[in-house]
């Protein structure tokens, strides 16, 4: 994964000062760094909604991704990038292991943020499929590391240890797959009054529609419970293509547009770009 480089020094005389960027208010972005962060180690690039597939044992996969997201509340504007590698090894042929690291760089009122964010550990067991039918469950559990005290003031991350649980259900079908996820996850934060619980329920629908392209839909909601009982609803969709560069490598793009029930209704739009290759 490539890191952002830094800007480079500034020529001016050293008695001349540089004013420095005001910081991003954390609380203007929080919503957009839980989105972008939602894209590093969901499933299969570019889809939110997860699959039961694994690996198999002893076969590894990397995932390098980058997306942009654009938020809108009334006349406010936010914009987001983050670029991020995802390792995943199959363990067994229906366990995988992975990891998700996560840079992200934002901008809110004129002023720039940048930093690492959360960093993403997980493992998916399918224990159950039934070939006969082509039904398959399975169960995520992830566990995201928390950032310094300093990158969560910035809105870059949470600075306590987060958790979410996904149940996930795939069919196959004669065009392709369907794919069901429910999701349940605490959100920790070092200000106790800033944490929540979040669930989300999602569904996508993937199409073989030729031999080296898939196209995909994909539709959820989720549902954010702060500590104070009160409740954010957001909804998705997604639609997304899939090219398979040869047998180890795919090129994955979509885009995603989302809403939520606030007043003014705070609106994203999102574009994601993949690379997956397997080893």
């Amino acid at each position: 994964m490539k890191n952002i480089p830094n800007p480079p020094a500034c020529p001016c005389p050293p008695a001349a000062a540089q004013p420095q960027p005001t910081p991003v208010p954390r609380t203007s972005l929080t919503a957009l760094t839980l989105l972008l962060s939602a894209l590093t180690a969901q499933a299969m690039q570019p889809l939110i909604t997860d699959d039961t597939g694994t690996q198999g044992a002893g076969v590894q996969q990397i995932e390098l991704a980058a997306a942009r997201a654009r938020r809108s509340a009334g006349p406010a504007r936010q914009t987001g990038d983050s670029l991020a590698a995802t390792y995943t090894y199959g363990l067994t042929d229906t366990v995988d292991l992975y990891a998700a690291p996560t840079f992200l760089r934002m901008q809110a009122d004129g002023s720039r943020t940048s930093g690492w964010g959360n960093t993403a550990f997980g493992l998916k067991w399918r224990f159950y499929e039934n070939e006969a039918t082509g039904t398959s469950l399975g169960i995520k559990p992830e566990f995201d590391a928390p950032v310094s005290s300093g990158r969560e003031a910035r809105g870059l991350g949470d600075g306590r240890s987060s958790a979410q649980l996904t149940l996930l259900l795939s069919q196959q079908l004669p065009f392709g797959a369907l794919h069901v996820n429910y999701a349940w996850g605490r959100q920790r934060d070092i200000d106790p009054t800033a944490g929540a619980i979040q669930r989300r329920l999602s569904t996508a629908l993937v199409w073989n529609i030729a031999d080296d392209w898939k196209l995909a839909a994909d539709v959820g909601l989720q549902q954010r419970q702060g500590v104070d009982a009160t409740r954010q609803r957001t909804r998705y969709a997604e639609l997304g293509v899939v090219y398979s560069l040869g047998p180890r490598w795919d090129l994955a793009a979509g885009v995603i547009r989302a809403r939520d029930d606030l007043q003014p209704a705070v609106r994203t739009t999102t574009g994601t770009l993949g690379l997956t290759g397997h080893f």
